[in-house]
């Protein structure tokens, strides 16, 4: 139990990599905030962390909203009075060729991977600092972990996501400013890279398949054929699962990770572009 009595916030956690984070996160003691889009996959997933014996609460709605990083923040140090642990995980794709890309795209990925994490850190900030500061006071060293997520796509670039690649070579640059400014709070500020993972928004599928994200009719899933292509770009030679993306967040939360901080760690089974 190396997060027993620790508070984890989780964006996007009531499916797939999120949901991974969640459930391992609370298998390890950690207090659980659970974000997703809809009421019913958060709440889902909060029950099966009780039902397990953990604890956590939901905090339903979209990332991008107005307000929505205070009422996310405030709702668990409202619960438990703490912020230990912050993983920006709610996202999503929304691909074109450059020639046929809108601003609507291109602004909508920044807004969900970039502005959004950035909201829920500074909504954070008031109260991280002054715990660090009474903590210091006291002679106490307690480490908070902030990680973030990218992408392989955000490191190397990927053909029709100029929006989504540019907001996750971004997120980067948000990690590493932040492992500077917070480092004497000590707060290990890190950014997981994904690659190819399969979730709902990467699975194999010939059907056309949607989600409705902040009014937009946005297509997951990947063409069998590519699907393929991609799998067998990895060295491992298949796609990761949600688990063993969560494994990658997972090192980045607990104690032996104290004096890393600033770090971008690639979760890919080798896979990478660029």
């Amino acid at each position: 139990m190396k997060l027993a009595g620790k508070t984890a916030y989780i964006t996007g956690a009531g499916n797939g990599i999120g949901r991974a984070v969640a459930l391992k996160l609370a298998s390890e003691g950690a207090n659980v905030v659970v974000n997703d889009l809809e009421a019913a996959p958060a709440m889902a997933v909060v029950e099966e962390i009780t039902a397990a014996g953990g604890h956590a609460i939901s905090v339903p709605g979209s990332v991008t909203e107005n307000g929505f990083a205070e009422r996310f923040i405030g709702a668990g140090v409202e619960k438990w009075n703490a912020i230990d642990i912050i993983v920006n995980n709610a996202g999503y794709t929304w691909d074109s060729l450059i020639g046929h890309m809108t601003d609507d795209q291109f602004d909508a990925m920044l807004d969900v991977h970039v502005k959004a994490p950035f909201r829920i850190l500074r909504a954070a900030s008031g109260f991280i600092k002054g715990a660090a500061k009474q903590e210091a006071e006291e002679g106490r060293e307690v480490f908070r972990k902030v990680v973030n997520i990218s992408s392989v796509a955000g490191l190397g670039g990927n053909v029709g996501q100029a929006n989504y690649s540019s907001a996750k070579a971004a997120i980067v640059g948000l990690t590493k400013t932040l492992a500077k400014e917070w480092g004497r709070a000590k707060v290990c500020v890190n950014c997981v890279a994904f690659g190819y993972i399969e979730t709902r928004l990467t699975e194999a599928t010939d059907e056309k398949k949607t989600i409705t994200v902040d009014g937009n009719e946005v297509g997951i899933g990947i063409p069998t054929k590519v699907a393929g292509g991609f799998a067998s770009m990895v060295p491992m030679g298949r796609g990761g699962t949600a688990e063993e993306a969560a494994g990658g967040v997972y090192l980045f939360c607990i104690p032996e990770s104290n004096y890393v901080s600033g770090q971008v760690l690639t979760v890919g089974g080798g896979f990478t572009l660029g």
